[in-house]
């Protein structure tokens, strides 16, 4: 992955506070929620290149099955994983949704 550039952006005061309580309410950070609102412009005005790449996940990493996991937790772990899966759908196609306001 390539180094993610750093850029200095200077913004309103009450810009930057509705930004925080914004990216607050979404568990991100303000920078994170930044990006997110750029990428969500770019992507509703057919800006966005394809070859970006995603944004990198944040929080516990998904759990490695276990090399021989006993019968019974194989269901469960099919389980758990098809779960995961979907939450993980649910989150990509959120991200591509354009914000409500820019």
């Amino acid at each position: 992955m390539a180094e993610r550039k750093k850029i200095l952006l200077r913004l309103d005061p009450a810009v930057h506070d509705a930004l925080a309580r914004w990216a607050s309410d979404e568990l991100r950070s303000t920078n994170a929620q930044i990006e997110h609102l750029l990428r969500a412009a770019l992507a509703d005005r057919g800006r966005l290149p394809r070859d970006v790449s995603a944004l990198p996940r944040r929080g516990r990493p998904p759990r490695m099955p276990a090399t021989h996991p006993e019968a019974g937790d194989r269901a469960a772990e099919g389980n758990q994983d098809a779960e995961h899966e979907r939450n993980a759908e649910q989150d990509r196609a959120a991200e591509q949704e354009p914000p409500d306001h820019i």
